[in-house]
């Protein structure tokens, strides 16, 4: 199998295997402006097994989104075949609209507000809900 280089675009790198698919769902790439490879179960010298995804002539991805779904992944800026840009993902601090608070009694359910959650506890991925201190 092979898979080129791209000239333009982004590398989301050392994706766990297996989270490559929940990524790219989440990213809704339009293919009309650029190609996109999913490279699952690569071989890792760090994780034993890895996904990467290739998107070439894609400029901005959601990093915190990101971090949410896989921190320990790595995303590559590539511009004229050169790497310009490097971020190591983690655990964003504070995320909105991404997670919905599962507590009925919470002003989520009722009102029109942001689903607001904060980072309660980085080693278990926990978040807690901003309103009503729901953990998720």
């Amino acid at each position: 199998m092979e898979i080129t280089s791209i000239s333009n675009g982004i590398i989301i790198d050392h994706i766990q295997a297996g989270s490559g698919l929940k990524i790219l769902d989440y990213l809704n790439f339009d293919t009309e402006h650029g190609s996109v490879a999913l490279i699952m179960n690569v071989s890792s010298n760090k994780h034993g097994k890895k996904d990467i995804i290739k998107l070439e002539n894609y400029e901005n991805v959601d990093v915190n989104v990101l971090g949410l779904i896989d921190h320990h992944a790595t995303v590559i800026y590539i511009k004229n075949h050169e790497i310009v840009k490097k971020i190591k993902l983690t655990l964003p601090e504070k995320v909105t609209n991404v997670l919905r608070c599962k507590n009925p009694r919470c002003i989520t359910s009722s009102e029109s507000v942001p689903h607001v959650f904060n980072l309660a506890d980085a080693e278990a991925g926990k978040y807690q809900c901003e309103y009503c201190d729901n953990v998720a």
